[in-house]
């Protein structure tokens, strides 16, 4: 099985986002066949070609995707089971045609790839959006919500709803996310549904994928670390929290982890 390392070490543009998602994911689904839901998305994409008008004006571009996705398809957003970790998987994603925001994005950016009409991820707070990638174009996709089409100020609105407060939209709440960012965000989202389940072998996994992406990312090395202090492993969580606290000497939790590195000497 190629590793994900060897997919995501490359220049940005150049990793291929879905079979990235899916060599995780197969971590956690070892008889998944790679192939076959790539060779999905291919399909799903001649069909919606099939149907695009003679005149691409991204907006019909959009409505042509969302009608085959969100009404031929029925893929949606899961509002009843945000948190089942099935969602966070693009296999289980595609089968089910039921996901989170970030997940369902994906897979419309890889149709909206193989249809060379190209658009980007917004990992704005709370929420995950797609946009064309043209210059001005000033049309954002809530995939989650069966493709709604937003303007600016429909962002603002749907971060006020998700906060339940006033909140002024800031200009880089809406800038396109690399496709490392994109990965992370979703391994980041499967960390702490396995954090709160206290699955920790699976946490565990998902913050090795983490450090893939990341390497020596401060963060990522205190969580391992103290993974390994759950799991007694003492060297492993002292070698990682030295490690943390080497690049983050006066983090705000620098004495804490002192005192635990103290307790396990």
């Amino acid at each position: 099985m190629q590793s994900f390392l060897q997919e995501t070490n490359k220049p940005d543009r150049q990793i291929n986002l879905a079979k990235a998602a899916l060599i995780y994911a197969k971590y956690e689904y070892p008889k998944l066949q790679i192939q076959d839901y790539l060779t999905t998305l291919d399909i799903i994409s001649e069909r919606v070609k099939d149907s695009l008008p003679n005149n691409l004006y991204p907006l019909k571009v959009i409505k042509t995707i969302n009608h085959y996705l969100f009404k031929e398809l029925n893929f949606r957003g899961n509002t009843s089971n945000y948190y089942d970790p099935c969602n966070s998987y693009i296999n289980k994603v595609i089968d089910k045609k039921i996901g989170i925001p970030i997940t369902l994005s994906v897979i419309y950016l890889e149709i909206a790839k193989r249809l060379n009409f190209p658009m980007v991820g917004i990992g704005m707070p709370g929420h995950f959006i797609i946009r064309p990638e043209f210059e001005n174009v000033g049309i954002f996709v809530d995939v989650f919500n069966q493709g709604e089409i937003l303007f600016r100020e429909d962002c603002e609105i749907k971060l006020q709803e998700i906060y339940q407060q006033p909140v002024t939209l800031a200009d880089h709440f809406l800038t396109p996310v690399s496709n490392q960012q994109i990965l992370g965000r979703m391994l980041t989202n499967l960390k702490y549904i396995y954090l709160n389940s206290q699955d920790y072998p699976k946490m565990l996994r998902i913050i090795e994928l983490l450090l893939q992406l990341f390497p020596n990312h401060p963060i990522e090395l205190r969580d391992r670390g103290l993974l390994y202090y759950q799991l007694r492993q003492w060297e492993k969580a002292t070698a990682d929290l030295q490690l943390y606290l080497s690049i983050l000497p006066t983090a705000a939790d620098a004495q804490t982890i002192r005192q635990l590195l103290q307790q396990m000497r």
